[in-house]
């Protein structure tokens, strides 16, 4: 399977140093959306959307907070849409879309690809059509779904994989080569997706995680992200936990590549490849 490398929308909030570490005190802070774009057997899959064209066209706009405090930059030509046509396919070739969880960052894009099956863990799914706290109704934005996209559920059960329980195959021809990964604590059913590659696996970590320090083998998470982590996650509890397996994963087998949603520099670094 050929596997691109896509930023499909940039956020660039003030505080790059609190944020991530780098810049001075005023800069700001360089938030990528990695989204993997696959050239499967049965045609195309997406894992995460990003930000989609009724987003970056204010056709929907996101609410002024979000605006305010993320400061996204809505460049139609980042939209996974756009890049799918640059590089020579079609909307109605993207067959499967994985969701690591349903925020606007990461499902903004569904719109653009209505033929698609989307799949997302039930609790998840759950959870943003009829939220049970206070921050569920906050985050999840239903106007993203309104167009009732073809769900495919998946229940958090399943096989032992590299010390994670619960782990489901996709399905259809790529069966066993592209795996759904319970890492929930940010949302109530948050995933990560595994691909497999010539090499190894690659391990999608959606918001697992938010920058490559905390991946490192001495591993630090700059203080103003860590709250940001801390106070969007659903429960912070298992949050920490999984983020730690997910660490000890990484460095306990050499064929697992780790990233995460949001760090450029991981992007970067797979772009290069």
């Amino acid at each position: 399977m050929k596997i691109h490398h896509l930023n499909c929308a940039s956020m660039c909030p003030h505080g790059g140093r609190w944020l991530q570490g780098e810049g001075g005190l005023f800069s700001r802070a360089t938030i990528v959306c990695h989204c993997l774009l696959i050239e499967g057997r049965d045609g195309l899959i997406l894992v995460d959307t990003g930000l989609g064209m009724p987003l970056t066209s204010r056709d929907l706009p996101l609410p002024k907070a979000l605006m305010l405090t993320m400061q996204p930059v809505l460049d139609p030509q980042e939209t996974a849409l756009a890049q799918i046509q640059k590089l020579g396919f079609k909307a109605g070739d993207v067959r499967h879309i994985v969701l690591t969880h349903l925020d606007f960052d990461h499902a903004g894009a569904l719109m653009d690809f209505p033929q698609a099956q989307v799949h997302v863990y039930d609790v998840e799914l759950d959870a943003a059509l009829a939220p049970r706290t206070i921050s569920e109704r906050q985050r999840y934005l239903k106007r993203l779904w309104k167009h009732r996209p073809l769900w495919q559920r998946h229940r958090t059960t399943g096989e032992l994989w590299r010390g994670f329980e619960a782990v489901q195959a996709l399905g259809g021809q790529d069966d066993e080569e592209v795996l759904i990964v319970p890492v929930v604590g940010h949302s109530r059913g948050h995933a990560a997706v595994a691909v497999k590659t010539g090499d190894g696996w690659l391990l999608h970590c959606g918001d697992a995680y938010f920058f490559h320090t905390e991946m490192a083998a001495q591993p630090h998470c700059p203080p103003g992200l860590s709250f940001f982590q801390t106070a969007l996650a659903h429960d912070n509890s298992a949050r920490r936990a999984n983020q730690k397996r997910l660490h000890q994963a990484k460095h306990a087998h050499s064929d697992l590549t780790v990233f995460c949603a949001h760090c450029p520099h991981e992007l970067r670094a797979h772009q290069v490849h």
